[in-house]
């Protein structure tokens, strides 16, 4: 029962992923409208608050910037494999390459413009949907949960998902607050990183053999 609500909320969020985009691509007047007023009242903080801008800068550029997240993704693939559990080393691996595939790919198709501001307080290169911060963080944390051994205390597990839903959604706001995304680019981000996660953790071999659950040991 747990596995197929997984799945159904995997396939839903690829679904609203696939719609948003079909209205971001034909620039459906209320999202843009309600991208663009969230964008100006964040922006119109960010500028009067340079404390709050600059810690959000570090947030993004630094401890939740995709480079750190992939590297996190690294150092989970190459203790796998240095353990002997190749089989999920190589699902780690495939979610950090494809959510970097899928990223790139949507941004050259839909081409969007990023917020552009008079008194800029950050600035960030390429197209901006989807925003490749919050699926690349999706994404890995996603993987590394589900990587969580099944004998973590309770405690442990209560923490990890914290410390990844703190991550997952601060990393989507710090890109809003420095106005270089728009709200449907994050929103598309989580989107297609939670179906990704599914899709990954979830895929089932030709042998039939289930992938481990979340929260389950890896092979000795």
């Amino acid at each position: 029962m747990r596995n197929d609500l997984v799945r159904i909320a995997g396939i839903s969020c690829a679904l609203l992923a696939a719609v948003l985009t079909a209205l971001v691509v034909r620039r459906w007047e209320p999202l843009i409208s309600y991208d663009d007023g969230v964008a100006r009242d964040l922006h119109a903080h960010a500028v009067t608050h340079p404390g709050v801008t600059h810690l959000a800068r570090v947030l993004s550029d630094w401890v939740w910037d995709p480079w750190t997240m992939r590297a996190l993704a690294v150092a989970a693939c190459l203790l796998l494999w240095w353990r002997g559990d190749r089989h999920r080393a190589m699902r780690v691996a495939v979610a950090a390459l494809v959510a970097s595939v899928v990223q790139q790919g949507l941004k050259a198709l839909v081409g969007r413009e990023r917020p552009e501001w008079p008194d800029p307080v950050d600035s960030a290169h390429f197209a901006a949907y989807p925003s490749g911060h919050a699926m690349t963080a999706t994404v890995v944390c996603g993987t590394l949960l589900w990587l969580l051994p099944g004998k973590t205390p309770r405690t442990g597990v209560a923490a990890a998902w914290a410390l990844a839903v703190v991550s997952v959604l601060g990393v989507g706001l710090t890109r809003l607050y420095l106005g270089v995304h728009w709200f449907s680019d994050v929103l598309a981000g989580w989107l297609l990183g939670v179906a990704l996660v599914v899709l990954v953790t979830r895929w089932r071999p030709r042998s039939g053999r289930p992938p481990a659950s979340p929260g389950a040991p890896g092979p000795a």
